[in-house]
């Protein structure tokens, strides 16, 4: 009894180490800035969102290179109000998204899959009308042709079916009246957050960033 006591405390001990590891390499990285690209035009205005947790991206809903509304149409939300001027999108943990609402509802098996990078992942898409410049939500410029990239990098996560078209998700998981979700390619892990992939699309678009960061206060503290 006491050898098995030894071998499962050193194995928490072994766990507990290699978090407070990823922690303090997770923290260091998000310390480091990756700067904005220089000399460019300011054509397109883009948003970062945050709601405390998770990074969103914020863009116009139509523009001269992309109208979203034509793949995140606005039949799929509840509302089905074609007036809204912005989408903003994160991608995330799957399980997360749909069965945890509320972190009183997190189950272990949805964090361990999240965790282990065993699960499958979506894409939230919420409209807004306009969007308010306060503590959770920041402002940038960016050229036409960074938007291009921004572009494509949000398109190539969204899983497409054979006609190349975005695929909704079918729940009553809904945040609210506007909002939808898809399916999308790639898995969570503890390497690559909702927060990290936010990131790598402020650096897909040439912006200020993280080297690389899991939470959104990495983000938005290079935004302060």
């Amino acid at each position: 009894m006491k050898n098995a006591f030894k071998i499962l405390l050193k194995i928490v001990l072994f766990v507990l180490g290699l978090l407070l590891v990823y922690v303090i390499i997770a923290y260091l990285l998000s310390l480091i800035t990756i700067e904005k690209e220089a000399n460019t035009k300011p054509e397109v205005e883009i948003f970062i969102l945050t709601n405390g947790v998770h990074t969103d991206i914020v863009m116009p809903v139509k523009g001269e290179q992309i109208d979203w509304s034509q793949q995140i149409q606005f039949k799929n939300t509840q509302a089905a109000d074609s007036t809204y001027h912005y989408i903003a999108m994160g991608w995330g943990d799957k399980g997360f998204y749909l069965e945890t609402p509320e972190w009183s509802d997190l189950k272990a098996s949805v964090a361990f899959k999240a965790a282990s990078g065993l699960s499958t992942t979506a894409i939230h898409a919420t409209y807004y009308k306009k969007m308010k410049l306060v503590n959770n939500c920041r402002s940038m410029f960016i050229s036409k042709e960074q938007y291009q990239r921004l572009i494509n990098y949000i398109s190539d996560s969204f899983h497409k079916d054979a006609n190349g078209n975005f695929i909704p998700i079918k729940t009553d998981a809904n945040y609210g009246t506007t909002d939808a979700f898809y399916e999308a390619n790639g898995s969570y892990s503890i390497f690559k957050t909702c927060n990290s992939w936010a990131n790598s699309a402020l650096k897909a678009c040439g912006q200020k960033c993280c080297l690389w960061t899991a939470t959104d206060s990495g983000i938005f503290s290079k935004y302060n």
